[in-house]
């Protein structure tokens, strides 16, 4: 039995429970920090180079997407969440959705852990969510939806990570970045081999990446006099 598909390949869903449980996780890891000691969890878990490169705690990289510096940067960002994330799960289905998530939120990290400072920490939600902006865009562009709002969005936030002090806008773009690359490639797949065409271009991007990761923590390493 030939299974029904979105028009971006997805499976039809009724809820975007991804996206609730996206929500639901750094919603409870904020509240497990905030008791724990905020400065704390976060020096232990953020993005900190040294500790990348020279401890290789690698899965930095990945428990800084679930880190919030106040209660104002996680109310931010899970409203861009709940509203950008149920239109685009809908659209990609729950796998797609979920890859372009996390994808886009080691990219956002990567791009910070690359471009900042040595002696930085860096946390916060948004590159995923920037590349769930991106991804829309570009899927939205190709259902011909009406995108102004997603486009002005994406600038205004741009433009507010630059002015903002402290803003980590080289997570935005990084997650930004590898948010329109696998919206379009969600997008655009051919229909024959779609499944494919889509996970190589996954595992290359990955693949970019740790390449990338590494460079960079040679580098650290090397600035560090180790």
């Amino acid at each position: 039995m030939r299974q029904v598909r979105t028009v971006l390949g997805g499976r039809p869903i009724s809820r975007p429970t991804v996206t609730y449980a996206l929500i639901a996780a750094n919603v409870v890891v904020f509240v497990v920090a905030s008791v724990t000691g905020l400065t704390k969890v976060n020096d232990r878990f953020g993005m900190s180079p040294p500790d990348i490169a020279l401890h290789n705690e690698y899965y930095r990289l990945f428990t800084s997407m679930f880190l919030h510096e106040n209660l104002a940067h996680i109310g931010f960002n899970m409203l861009v969440l709940w509203i950008i994330g149920q239109q685009l799960e809908v659209l990609l289905g729950h796998a797609r959705y979920t890859v372009l998530y996390f994808l886009s939120g080691l990219a956002g990290a990567t791009a910070s852990f690359y471009f900042s400072p040595v002696l930085t920490v860096a946390i916060g939600a948004s590159g995923a969510i920037f590349g769930l902006m991106g991804g829309l865009l570009v899927a939205g562009r190709r259902m011909r939806y009406d995108v102004t709002q997603v486009g002005a969005l994406i600038g205004i936030n741009i433009v507010f990570g630059f002015v903002w002090p402290g803003t980590d806008w080289r997570a935005h773009l990084g997650g930004l970045a590898a948010g329109l690359v696998l919206g379009f490639v969600f997008a655009h797949a051919p229909k024959r081999n779609r499944l494919l065409f889509e996970v190589v271009a996954c595992v290359a991007m990955l693949a970019v990446l740790v390449v990338v990761i590494v460079a960079r923590s040679h580098e650290v390493a090397r600035l560090l006099g180790h």
